[in-house]
C-alpha cells in the first residue's frame, strides 16, 4: 500500500495532539473568562457596598444634624414662658445658615479642610396662622359654621366657594375611617390629591390652611395670622378691618383675645381666634455641595415645659445649577 504523499512522514498520534493542545487552550480561555468575570463582580460588590456604606452613614449623619436643629427650636419654645404669642418673640428669629464648622468646631487645630462643606439653617413658624381644616368636621359631619369659614378662606384664595362644602364633606368621609383609599384620613395637604384636589388648588390653599397631627382642632392666632385669614376666620370684618389688626399688632401685640374688640366692629366675632399658640412648624435645612435636605416637623407645646414632636416629614432635592 502506498503512503499519500500528505500523510508521509507524520505519526498517527499527531493529529489526536493536536486537538488535545487547542482544546486545552479553549479550556483555559474559558477559565480565563470566567475568572475575569468573576474578580469583575467581586469589584463591583465591593465598590457597591462601599458606597452604600458611605450613603448609609451620611444619611445617618445628616438625620442627626436635623435632629440637633430640632432640639434647637423645641429649647427656643421650651423657653417661651409669656401668656401670648406674637412675631415679636425668640422663637420667630430665625437660624441664618451657616457652616456647620461653626458649630462643631472644638478647638482651633480642628481642621476640616479637605471635606465638603455643610451648612445648616433653621426656621420656627406658628402653626396657627392658618386655618387648621380639622376644625370642619365634628362627630363625624361637617361643622356649618367652618364650612362657612372655609368658603372665605377660599374666596380670598382665588378658589370656587362651593369647594368649601366638598372638601368639608371629602374630609368628614375621610376621617371616619370609611373610604377605604385612606384608612388614616389626610395627614398632611398634599394628601388632599386624594379628595381629590388639583396641585394647583392645593397650592392655592396651602399659606390659608393646614391639617393639625391627631384629631386636635385649633384657633387662628390674633398676633400672626395674615389679614386674609383673619378677614376669614373672623365673622362680620372685611380686609380693610383685619388689615387694621395687623398693623395695630405691630405696635403692640394683642395680649388677650378681647384687646382687639376696640378695633371691631360690635357684631364681630372671635370665637374661632387666639392669642397663645401650642402648634409650631420647624423646619431644618442642610445643605452639602449640591444636595439640599429639609425636614419639617410640627410640634405640640402642651405646657411650659413639655414640647412634644407630633409630625416629621423629610425632603431631599438636588440645587439647579443651570443658568437662566
Amino acid at each position: 500500500m502506498r503512503t499519500s504523499p500528505t500523510t508521509r512522514g507524520r505519526s498517527p498520534l499527531s493529529r489526536p495532539r493536536h486537538r488535545q493542545r487547542g482544546a486545552a487552550i479553549l479550556v483555559a480561555m474559558v477559565l480565563l473568562t470566567v475568572v475575569a468575570t468573576m474578580s469583575a463582580g467581586m469589584v463591583w460588590q465591593q465598590w457597591r457596598g462601599i458606597q452604600v456604606e458611605v450613603a448609609e452613614r451620611s444619611r445617618s449623619q445628616s438625620a442627626w444634624i436635623l435632629m440637633g436643629a430640632l432640639d434647637w427650636a423645641r429649647l427656643i419654645l421650651r423657653e417661651h414662658r409669656r401668656e401670648f404669642t406674637s412675631l415679636e418673640d425668640t422663637w420667630a428669629q430665625p437660624l441664618a445658615e451657616a457652616r456647620l464648622s461653626t458649630f462643631l468646631a472644638a478647638d482651633k487645630d480642628n481642621n476640616a479642610e479637605g471635606g465638603p462643606e455643610a451648612f445648616l439653617s433653621g426656621l420656627i413658624t406658628d402653626a396657627q396662622t392658618r386655618y387648621n381644616l380639622r376644625n370642619l368636621v365634628a362627630d363625624g359631619k361637617p361643622v356649618e359654621k367652618e364650612v362657612e369659614v372655609l368658603k372665605r378662606l377660599c374666596e380670598v384664595g382665588g378658589l370656587s366657594p362651593g369647594l368649601a362644602p366638598t372638601l368639608a364633606q371629602s374630609l368628614a368621609v375621610a376621617w371616619s375611617g370609611t373610604d377605604p383609599k385612606m384608612a388614616l384620613g389626610p395627614g398632611r395637604l398634599d394628601d388632599l390629591a386624594w379628595i381629590p384636589l388639583t396641585a394647583d388648588q392645593i397650592q392655592r390653599l396651602r399659606p390659608l390652611v393646614w391639617i393639625s397631627p391627631g384629631q386636635g382642632t385649633s384657633k387662628v392666632n390674633l398676633n400672626t395670622a395674615s389679614r386674609e385669614v383673619l378677614a376669614a376666620v373672623i365673622e362680620g370684618i372685611d380686609l380693610g378691618t383685619a388689615d387694621r389688626l395687623v398693623q395695630t399688632r405691630k405696635s403692640k401685640p394683642f395680649e388677650k383675645v378681647d384687646d382687639a374688640r376696640a378695633h371691631l366692629p360690635p357684631n364681630a366675632g372671635l370665637d374661632g381666634v387666639t392669642v397663645k399658640s401650642e402648634y409650631f412648624e420647624v423646619r431644618g435645612r442642610l445643605r452639602l455641595e449640591d444636595r439640599v435636605l429639609e425636614e419639617v416637623s410640627v410640634v405640640h407645646k402642651r405646657n411650659a415645659g413639655e414640647v412634644a414632636v407630633e409630625q416629621r416629614q423629610r425632603v431631599s432635592t438636588v440645587l439647579s445649577t443651570g443658568g437662566g
